[in-house]
């Protein structure tokens, strides 16, 4: 008799072109939640705040009248810049864990900031973090795991994320090796680290104890060699298909989902296809064929 999958599959706005609170080339937040519970999802993310309603009650019943619940919410940080930053990080981390906590959720996905604007290419810092930053980096993230463990409940995971400091295999290692485990998670986007150079099934062999949470993407290889020999910033190049629709893209996610299972804990793994900003009926067969594709690989 074969066990179970622990494996929790869901989506997220972003599958639906959404990265801002309020954009006229977005879907309204009432078709997003129509089209995902058709597609056949029962899990999302809350994606940015302001985008669904931020008054529980009112979210509770939206989602719960669709079938939907929520696995976690979202914040952007830039922790490497110390404590000095921290009170403005807290005020935008309290909103977003208040509600992820009221919506019942376990977790709260973490994104680094970007050094370069991921519209205009625009660079912001420099790519490379001095030995003071990363140390300000480990310490802030174990303080914000810590502190928003304590006061909502929920564990932060990391997510690795193109254009920013913990992309590569070398800097997501660099970054969990000087990171308390108890405190600080991965989340594991698939997607971005393939984009980064790095193999997910490596790391979850390798750092199994450390995935707490899953970003389930794919990139064309033939547009990622062109973004990386142009140079081409995060933003332009997901306009350009940089991500694409499984299973037509690297790295393959059978092996990657057989690796998160051998780890034989729960996982959540959100399926986050970036294609900000996309025509708004672009999304939902994509969405639809994805959970196909999911089921006949056992998620």
């Amino acid at each position: 008799m074969t066990a179970p999958s622990r494996i929790r599959i869901g989506s997220a706005p972003d599958s639906w072109g959404v990265w801002f609170p309020d954009d006229p080339r977005q879907v309204p937040w009432e078709r997003f939640l129509d089209e995902v519970a058709r597609a056949g999802y029962e899990w999302i993310e809350l994606g940015p705040y302001g985008y669904l309603p931020t008054d529980p009650v009112r979210l509770t019943e939206e989602t719960a009248r669709r079938g939907l619940k929520v696995s976690a919410g979202t914040v952007f940080t830039g922790l490497h810049h110390g404590p000095g930053v921290w009170e403005k990080t807290w005020a935008h981390v309290a909103d977003n864990a208040a509600l992820a906590q009221a919506m019942g959720a376990d977790h709260l996905v973490v994104i680094p900031s970007f050094w370069r604007d991921d519209k205009t290419g625009a660079v912001l810092e420099d790519s490379v973090l001095t030995p003071a930053q990363w140390r300000d980096l480990t310490t802030q993230t174990e303080r914000l795991g810590r502190e928003v463990r304590e006061r909502y409940g929920l564990r932060i995971v990391v997510h690795p994320h193109a254009d920013t400091h913990i992309d590569s295999e070398k800097n997501v290692t660099r970054f969990l090796d000087a990171t308390d485990p108890d405190l600080v998670q991965l989340c594991l986007d698939t997607g971005h680290y393939a984009y980064c150079g790095g193999d997910s099934v490596k790391l979850i062999e390798t750092y199994g104890e450390r995935i707490g949470y899953l970003h389930l993407k794919q990139v064309d290889p033939e547009i990622l060699a062109d973004v990386v020999a142009r140079g081409t910033p995060f933003g332009p190049a997901v306009a350009q298909g940089v991500m694409c629709e499984p299973p037509g893209g690297v790295p393959a996610l059978e092996p990657v989902l057989a690796a998160a299972r051998a780890l034989d804990v729960d996982l959540f793994a959100i399926v986050e296809q970036d294609m900000y900003p996309c025509p708004p009926d672009k999304p939902y067969p994509i969405a639809e064929r994805t959970r196909r594709f999911l089921r006949s690989c056992g998620a």
